[in-house]
């Protein structure tokens, strides 16, 4: 996977990586208009839509950052967050300018995608909207969103590319 020939860094793989992120930011922004204008949920705080014996909607508003670390600490940290998530994407488009490899491109795509995502939720509602539950016998996950996913598959695609990249692989 990571053998892949270097694709010139460049204006090219940078907007395609920017287009990927539009996407992703679209597809999270249009999935949570349906769940707060199509579905409704908010009037059913708590309740399941259950779509799959493992899979329900679930309205949630996050005011802390992942795992709900932080909430309930007031508007202040809201804007700190929001502060600090903009620092982030600030940093990734500048990683995303470097990327030489369209694994790194798309990796670094989704997680700009999904954090512009949730910094909207942030800016527009305070919070985050969360409602995707996945649950098996009596454990269930916490409750996300398509930009968590985003984002969380981004760190994976680097982490597998850092992992076997051929400058990693231990030569003997």
């Amino acid at each position: 996977m990571s053998d892949a020939p270097a694709m010139p860094a460049g204006p090219s793989l940078f907007r395609q990586g920017l287009w990927i992120a539009a996407l992703v930011f679209l597809l999270d922004q249009v999935s949570k208009i349906w769940i707060l204008d199509g579905l409704d949920l908010p009037s059913q705080p708590g309740q399941n839509v259950d779509v799959l014996p493992f899979f329900s909607l679930t309205m949630v508003w996050n005011t802390g950052v992942s795992m709900g670390l932080l909430k309930d600490q007031g508007d202040i940290a809201r804007w700190v967050l929001v502060a600090f998530t903009l620092g982030i994407a600030g940093i990734v488009v500048f990683w995303l300018r470097s990327a030489q490899h369209r694994l790194s491109m798309i990796a670094l795509a989704f997680i700009l995608g999904g954090a512009i995502g949730n910094i909207l939720d942030r800016i527009r509602f305070g919070a985050v909207v969360d409602f995707i539950r996945l649950h098996a016998f009596d454990y269930s996950f916490f409750v996300f969103n398509i930009a968590d996913s985003a984002i969380s598959i981004g760190v994976g695609l680097l982490l597998l590319e850092a992992f076997l990249s051929p400058s990693n692989v231990s030569r003997t």
